[in-house]
């Protein structure tokens, strides 16, 4: 197996770069696609990559975790075998189940509590809360279905959610303001948004190196909301107005797995706004290699698949050399 086996532990070094110019030069839509993808094959990969070292690291060790079928000392011995490695990767995989679950289980637990304080309000795809703080977010689950007429960009039929907004920020908004706060909401559920923040979430936790695509799909599933805002109502001056306003009051989303409004970070905000402010973005699928972008996206994509092939090969190997010294 070799040095290659650490081939995807270190890979995710390249997010950084990557996120940087996909949220600069791609459409928020594909960004946010890719992104999410690279961070959930990258995490994959370096997770294996631990179980695997801590087979190989540690098989000639009390209580290694090989099968006991597998026990034959000229077994063990035909494993690849490296103490230190095997021992920090034992140390590395268990922070990873703890970091995972531990995410897991608050976004479960602030979604069922979100939607067990709006079981007593009237039905509809609007949820507004008597509460002077300001906030608005999507909340996926059991909703009304709707039907909105889409072109494939993301705003789809089918919505499933809810809409939750408080009176305090409805309060700071004008009517129009209003209908492209609801329009961004219902594109976050449209999208299914809370399912790409949770895998780059996720994806973190598996490895910090891809904070990165973390942050970067935050801001790109924002941009993306925006966008689907701006095509709906017609008016990219009123929604950059409305996410301008918001951001100046809004606390936030309980849970950052929830796609809210607009958060009160410094950063995304007024680069979101700026790009309201101009042209809509070319839904431009695949950028050419030929751009600086396009060869960022083609490094990567070639980048992942070899941590894939990587951790294959890793597996195969392993895989071959016990299945050789032992009868199945």
């Amino acid at each position: 197996m070799g040095v290659f086996v650490f081939l995807p532990l270190v890979l995710p070094l390249t997010a950084l770069p990557v996120a940087r110019l996909a949220e600069l030069h791609l459409h928020p839509r594909v960004a946010t696609r890719l992104l999410s993808a690279l961070a959930a094959v990258l995490a994959v990969c370096s997770t294996l990559c631990l179980g695997l070292l801590v087979v190989v690291g540690t098989a000639q060790l009390p209580g290694n975790p090989l099968p006991d079928a597998w026990s034959d000392p000229e077994v063990r011995e035909a494993v690849p075998y490296d103490e230190i490695a095997g021992k920090a990767a034992i140390v590395a995989l268990a922070a990873v189940a703890v970091g995972c679950l531990t995410a897991a289980w608050r976004h479960r637990r602030v979604r069922r509590s979100a939607q067990e304080a709006l079981a007593g309000l009237p039905g509809g795809e609007l949820a507004v809360l008597a509460d002077e703080a300001p906030y608005a977010y999507a909340l996926p689950g059991p909703g009304p279905s709707r039907t909105e007429p889409g072109d494939g960009t993301g705003a789809a039929a089918g919505t499933r959610g809810r809409i939750v907004v408080s009176t305090g920020m409805l309060a700071c908004l004008d009517d129009q303001e209003r209908d492209a706060l609801i329009a961004h909401e219902r594109a976050h559920l449209a999208g299914r948004h809370h399912r790409f923040l949770l895998t780059v979430r996720l994806a973190a936790r598996a490895n910090p190196l891809l904070r990165p695509l973390r942050t970067a799909v935050a801001y790109t599933s924002e941009r993306w909301a925006d966008e689907e805002a701006a095509r709906v109502t017609g008016e990219r001056t009123v929604v950059a107005r409305a996410i301008g306003k918001a951001a100046l009051v809004s606390r936030g989303t309980p849970a950052p797995t929830l796609a809210g409004f607009a958060a009160p970070s410094p950063g995304p905000v007024p680069r979101r706004v700026a790009a309201l402010l101009g042209p809509a973005p070319t839904a431009v699928h695949w950028p050419s290699v030929r751009t600086a972008v396009g060869l960022a996206v083609w490094a990567a994509a070639a980048g992942t698949v070899g941590s894939a092939l990587s951790s294959a090969n890793a597996m195969v190997t392993l895989f071959l050399v016990l299945q050789a010294a032992t009868p199945f």
